[in-house]
């Protein structure tokens, strides 16, 4: 839970902002490496893959957006985040 809040802290554009599409990338990046742990230990779980594929896509469709109405937020998002584009 704690980690939910300082994810949204560092992304949020104000401070009552816990939805934009910043936030959400955030918080599907942080799930998508917890279930990449995951599944270093049990490779078999195939119901947590679906979940995992879900939330790669989700992710992949929210960058596409954001790099289409706001390039400046996308290429933050990336640096802060680490992800490779």
């Amino acid at each position: 839970m704690k980690l939910k809040k300082d994810i949204i802290k560092s992304l949020a554009t104000s401070s009552k902002d816990v939805g934009s599409t910043a936030v959400q990338i955030g918080l599907l990046s942080e799930k998508i490496n917890r279930l990449s742990e995951h599944f270093k230990n049990f490779k078999k779980d195939k119901h947590s893959a679906r979940g995992l594929t879900k939330s790669v896509n989700q992710r992949k469709r929210l960058l596409s957006y954001l790099s289409k109405n706001d390039p400046e937020k996308y290429n933050e998002i990336l640096k802060k985040l680490n992800l490779r584009k």
